[in-house]
């Protein structure tokens, strides 16, 4: 009965999609379309990720993640000018590990805002660096570059833009974006190894991970590592100290792929937001706000309570499968998380 009920919402809003060009354009700036595209991805991506402990006939017989994506691209194409439509599909295929579509989509929305919104600058630089193996080009560099030029306190921007400096040995300039990356209050373990190259970009005495105690060259680093402090929570969203339990991380591999999302628990249908992670990244303290939304004005802020799950993929897909870790945690907007990913998937 479930898929059924799927099924027909998401007919639904096809259908809105469809209707959308006969309404006028004036009426909502960001378009109805976006909604409606942005529904339809994230039922299909709900049915993938949002119940990680689940995985029935129902949820097999319901098409794959890959096929709604390509129908939500081939929408966009009829619907050229829709802004936050693109944006998103661009988060799709970026969730999904399709670094070279997510590029593509955000070069449209780049386009459409005439290259004025430094954040989607940003996304496209982060897609082109991941679609390129990693290699800052000129053509990446630049995108940063512009983006620190319309928001000179971008945290992504000032890290990637750090990089780039330090890469055309322009150090002093490499140390001066990080330490305005450092004034932007970014976690904790991320902190650290900002400070560090700070401190080496400035020919200051390096700090220790351990501040007032120097580790032992000849001791072996302890297998268990401590939860990383939980970043200080935006008013709008939650931040979430994930971790694994060592005896079961020893099992996996560090690139296995790590979902962390965040939705309604009284109506999980679709998913708030997704972020996409590996487990090499444990431990590690994330934010999540209203800007992840998958859809436009559904927020974490809307809630009162907001569950966040973390999943390790076997399969490196969105999809549950047998096998797989999660973790949940539940708090009300405005709140820190510590959430360990200790449970598997029957």
């Amino acid at each position: 009965m479930t898929l059924w009920i799927v099924c027909a919402v998401m007919a639904l809003a096809a259908a809105a999609f469809v209707v959308r060009p006969m309404l006028k354009p004036g009426l909502m700036p960001v378009g109805i379309a976006t909604g409606v595209v942005v529904i339809a991805a994230s039922f299909l991506l709900y049915f993938d990720i949002g119940s990680p402990e689940l995985r029935s006939a129902e949820q097999a017989a319901v098409p794959p993640v890959s096929d709604v994506i390509d129908a939500l691209a081939e929408r966009l194409e009829s619907e050229p000018e829709n802004v936050e439509g693109w944006k998103m599909l661009g988060r799709s295929y970026l969730t999904t590990g399709q670094y070279r579509e997510a590029a593509d989509a955000f070069q449209n929305a780049v386009d459409l805002e005439e290259g004025k919104v430094a954040q989607t600058l940003v996304d496209l630089g982060e897609s082109k660096l991941a679609a390129s193996g990693q290699s800052m080009g000129p053509e990446i560099v630049s995108l940063f570059e512009n983006a620190l030029a319309l928001e000179p306190d971008n945290p992504a921007a000032l890290f990637w833009g750090g990089i780039a400096s330090a890469n055309r040995n322009d150090i002093d300039e490499a140390a001066g974006r990080w330490e305005r990356l450092l004034a932007t209050n970014p976690p904790p373990e991320i902190r650290r190894l900002i400070e560090q190259r700070v401190a080496q970009w400035r020919g200051e005495p390096v700090p220790s991970a351990s501040p007032g105690s120097e580790p032992d060259a000849a001791t072996p680093e302890p297998v268990a590592e401590a939860p990383p402090p939980v970043a200080e929570p935006p008013a709008d969203g939650v931040s979430v100290a994930v971790d694994m339990p060592s005896n079961v991380k020893q099992t996996l591999p560090p690139n296995t792929v790590l979902f962390v999302i965040a939705r309604d628990p009284g109506q999980p249908v679709p998913p708030i937001a997704v972020k996409r992670l590996q487990l090499r990244d444990l431990p590690t303290s994330i934010v999540m706000t209203d800007s992840d939304a998958m859809i436009e004005g559904r927020g974490i802020s809307t809630l009162e309570t907001v569950e966040v799950i973390a999943r390790a993929s076997l399969s490196g897909r969105p999809s549950a499968s047998s096998g797989d870790w999660f973790g949940t945690a539940q708090a009300a907007p405005g709140n820190r998380l510590e959430l360990s990913i200790d449970q598997q998937v029957p």
